[in-house]
């Protein structure tokens, strides 16, 4: 059987700001071959992130980019490009990154990059989504992947996990409950894409070269 060569594997770019646990999660897939494919570099705006410890145990480049050195969101945007650019990246992968995009570079990397947020979108776009869930006493909270656009969490929905909403739940404890879907439906994404099943056309995701739901495809935990 012909295996592909290391110019056939997808790069990957990772952007992170904080503790980097889909970041862990995406690295353990790719060490045990679930995902075929490299990190090429992970960046991030805070020098203090966790997750670049995470790279730098697994041997992965990291760089630093902090937005407070620029005096526009254009400015740190093209230093980010450029890094980005560098690598040559087949998939960027936010993990975490807690910047607003100019349309700039969304549009540079338009249906080569993907993001994971915490609610079921198109509910609780932005922060606080644990928090603003058990407020509007939804029934049924979770996360989705989607792809990025200029519009803040707005992009079309890749995969969705449901997860239901019970009495004692906390921001905490829905929270945690939350992540731990995350790093189920995340790996799941970026492997689809990395086999080449996952694209965006004309702002629709098709897989296998079929359409998806507007809500992307559920994930039941």
């Amino acid at each position: 059987m012909h295996e592909p060569s290391l110019q056939q594997i997808p790069r990957l770019v990772v952007l992170i700001s904080g503790s980097g646990s889909n970041l862990q999660v995406l690295i353990n897939a790719i060490a045990d071959g679930t995902i075929a494919a490299t990190i090429e570099l992970v960046i991030s705006n805070k020098q203090e992130a966790m997750g670049l410890a995470r790279a730098n145990r697994a041997g992965i480049a990291t760089q630093v980019i902090n937005h407070l050195d620029y005096g526009s969101r254009e400015a740190f945007d093209r230093e980010l490009m450029h890094a980005i650019d560098d690598k040559q990246p087949d998939l960027i992968v936010l993990a975490g990154f807690m910047r607003i995009f100019t349309p700039e570079l969304t549009h540079r990397y338009e249906g080569r990059m993907l993001n994971i947020h915490p609610s079921l979108l198109p509910l609780f776009k932005g922060t606080n989504t644990h928090e603003r869930a058990l407020e509007a006493e939804v029934e049924q909270h979770g996360a989705s992947v989607h792809f990025v656009s200029s519009e803040l969490d707005g992009g079309p929905i890749v995969i969705q996990a449901l997860v239901p909403v019970l009495n004692m739940d906390s921001p905490s404890i829905l929270a945690s409950r939350v992540l731990v879907q995350e790093h189920i439906i995340y790996p799941i994404a970026i492997k689809w894409f990395c086999e080449g099943r996952l694209k965006l056309h004309n702002n629709t995701v098709l897989m296998d070269g079929h359409s998806l739901p507007t809500q992307g495809m559920p994930f039941q935990c």
